[in-house]
């Protein structure tokens, strides 16, 4: 059940939040599959709806810096650089997590990531939600474990069915998910690229942001860090518009039920469905999710993708599609 997002609406969507049931929320990232965070019963059935393994966390998503305290049991000063530079916003920050608190979410781990969406409904809803005592909503992207991550409502229905309450917030201005840092190890650890850059986060903070590899402690589990992730159904496949031009000549007439999402429209038959690349990142982000879908919706088997180009801003995109690809 797909609701336009007025006052009247998010208070309904707060209050089946508050009974224990799921609800679809917009974001400017992505749209979420939300659940009480506190309430390991009711963060159950995300994992349920999604298909997802109960050892994969999750992100609480809060209304502000004030609801940290109740989930985080340290903030080094770093995270709350990050938090003034970056909240409200596509930035989420794992933190050594309060004992006993959502624990479900946190997926067995003694961190919690946190994040403050900047997203107006996502926010009214929060607010909502804090007043019936609801502190903070555990929230992964409201898709099917490992598929593409839904930036409509119209998406989150088509993946989870009818039956789920889904507040209309129009489409995600980002696009794709947050950058996570892990904030939990002394010093900022990127985990998961978005929108904000490596130089916008090392400039915020004051400190070098580092690879998970380069410490020699293993990383916490953090949500879409998988190899595989964000996956249509169709075989998706990175390949240079060089390379792209070279296979479409080779194949000729018989290049049939293929996507193609390329800057430069090709020189193909019918049987090759295309959608522009933007050239610059942002808008990139913000269709990437909304082109596979589209693409596999009309069936196509394989999805070639013009490889971004490798810089700073781009780094966001090419990580979602590197997953998709893998």
């Amino acid at each position: 059940m797909i609701l336009a997002a007025d006052p009247q609406a998010v208070e309904q969507a707060a209050q089946a939040l508050r009974d224990g049931h799921l609800v679809g929320m917009p974001t400017e990232t992505v749209y979420g599959l939300a659940a009480d965070a506190s309430s390991d019963a009711a963060v159950a059935q995300i994992f349920l709806a999604k298909g997802r393994p109960a050892n994969h966390p999750l992100i609480v998503h809060v209304a502000g810096v004030a609801q940290v305290p109740l989930f985080a049991a340290q903030v080094p000063a770093f995270a709350h650089s990050l938090m003034a530079a970056f909240w409200p916003g596509p930035l989420t920050l794992i933190l050594p997590r309060q004992a006993g608190v959502a624990t479900a979410s946190a997926g067995g781990q003694d961190s919690v990531g946190l994040r403050c969406p900047v997203h107006p409904v996502a926010q009214a809803l929060l607010q909502a939600c804090l007043r019936r005592g609801v502190l903070g909503l555990s929230a992964p992207s409201a898709n099917r474990f490992g598929r593409v991550s839904p930036t409509t409502a119209a998406h989150v229905q088509a993946e989870l069915g009818p039956a789920l309450l889904v507040l209309d917030g129009g489409e995600c201005e980002v696009g794709i998910e947050s950058s996570i840092i892990d904030c939990s190890r002394g010093q900022p650890v990127l985990l998961r690229p978005g929108q904000i850059t490596r130089a916008q986060i090392q400039a915020a903070c004051g400190l070098a942001l580092l690879d998970p590899d380069s410490l020699a402690q293993a990383a916490p589990r953090a949500s879409g860090t998988l190899a595989s992730h964000y996956a249509p159904r169709a075989k998706v496949r990175l390949m240079s518009a060089t390379d792209i031009a070279a296979k479409l000549q080779a194949l000729g007439p018989h290049a049939n039920n293929l996507g193609l999402w390329s800057a430069q429209k090709p020189d193909a038959g019918a049987g090759v469905l295309w959608r522009q690349q933007p050239e610059t990142a942002k808008p990139a982000a913000h269709m990437l999710f909304s082109v596979l879908r589209e693409l596999d919706a009309l069936g196509v088997q394989q999805i070639w993708v013009q490889c971004p180009p490798d810089t700073p801003d781009w780094e966001g995109v090419r990580d979602r599609l590197q997953r998709a690809a893998a």
